[in-house]
């Protein structure tokens, strides 16, 4: 079995479905409430210049996760 490559999808003119719309490229601020989908909730760390976000976790745990953010989602900004 071969692993899965992720890869774009050309998408044929002859085809009954419609293209897949690429979403614009998403900015999230320090101190912004994050849920990412397998690592749950989380509040932004840092962001860095090439637009990838550090997140904590909680209890020391940082992700640095490259866009596109597919499976990170904003909640909204951090409490005053």
């Amino acid at each position: 079995m071969l692993p899965y490559r992720a890869t774009t999808r050309r998408h044929l003119s002859t085809s009954p479905f419609k293209a897949q719309v690429s979403d614009s490229l998403k900015s999230y601020e320090v101190g912004e409430r994050v849920s990412h989908d397998r690592e749950g909730l989380g509040r932004v760390h840092s962001v860095e210049t090439d637009g990838t976000v550090v997140i904590d976790f909680g209890a020391g745990r940082l992700l640095r996760v490259a866009a596109p953010f597919s499976k990170l989602h904003s909640l909204g900004q951090a409490d005053a």
